[in-house]
């Protein structure tokens, strides 16, 4: 009786053992298999400007599970991001279980101003994204703003508001009508200056702006190939008058090229 008694009380502990043990076993079964089965092969990475294909791979797929597609999907659903400079968030979707599609966001930056050897990008609220050591193409130089210190994350405190709202404002008006530029410059007059290439483009005051960046790319057109200085100044709706101060050693307009009888005009220096 006592034997039997025993055998009763062991049972449940050999019981318990041998489920732990099938447990384990199944675990360690189902880690291997999901280590070898989800490895990543192949990566496609997406929305990248800043980052080459492979610095993002570099920077994303780390530490021991960074080769697993089950793991980089859960830890990068949406994430947003601190620690990779002019990157917002990361999202990873498993495109198969041995491929992956990367989606990076960046930071929509607006322009960037030199402070201190470092160029600070903001975005279009006037919010300071970002100082890097890096210039980046695409992004255009915002001189004639003064200011006296740089907090990131927090608004550009810049020393006159409404010149800095005009920033603002005109860089919206890039983005809208699809207008590059590597520099716009605001002289003490409020008056716009746009550098792209070999052109210089006088905007003149804030007045019908937004006609004139409408019609920019248009009239640069035109100008493919010269230097010199488009003056937009007067340049309206009505009369969509302008006149370009063509360089020296600027090749001649084309004949296909020149201004129409709608008030624009052609001049040399």
């Amino acid at each position: 009786m006592k034997k039997a008694k025993n055998r009763k009380r062991v049972s449940p502990i050999l019981i318990v053992l041998f489920v732990f043990a099938v447990l384990s076993l199944a675990g360690y079964f189902t880690y291997k298999y999901l280590l070898e089965t989800y490895r990543v092969v192949n990566v496609y990475v997406e929305g990248n400007v800043h980052y080459t294909d492979d610095e993002i791979k570099e920077l994303i797929m780390t530490g021991d599970y960074g080769d697993n597609s089950l793991y980089l999907s859960h830890k990068y659903k949406n994430k947003e991001v601190t620690d990779i400079p002019f990157v917002e968030t990361i999202n990873v979707k498993i495109l198969s279980k041995d491929s992956v599609k990367i989606t990076v966001y960046e930071k929509a930056l607006a322009g960037y101003v030199e402070y201190l050897g470092k160029y600070i990008y903001f975005d279009k609220d006037g919010i300071v994204v970002e100082a890097s050591e890096e210039r980046t193409d695409g992004i255009p130089e915002v001189v004639g703003i003064d200011f006296d210190y740089v907090v990131l994350h927090e608004k550009l405190p810049a020393k006159d508001e409404d010149l800095f709202l005009k920033v603002l404002n005109i860089t919206k008006l890039m983005e809208k009508y699809e207008v590059d530029a590597e520099k716009i410059y605001f002289s003490g007059f409020d008056e716009v200056t746009l550098y792209k290439g070999d052109i210089t483009i006088k905007l003149g005051k804030e007045k019908d702006l937004d006609i004139k960046i409408m019609n920019l790319n248009a009239i640069l057109s035109k100008l493919e190939g010269m230097k010199g200085t488009l003056r937009m100044e007067n340049y309206d709706e009505s009369t969509k008058r302008t006149s370009f101060e063509k360089e020296e050693d600027s090749p001649d307009m084309p004949v296909d090229n020149q201004p129409e009888e709608s008030g624009e005009e052609s001049t040399a220096p």
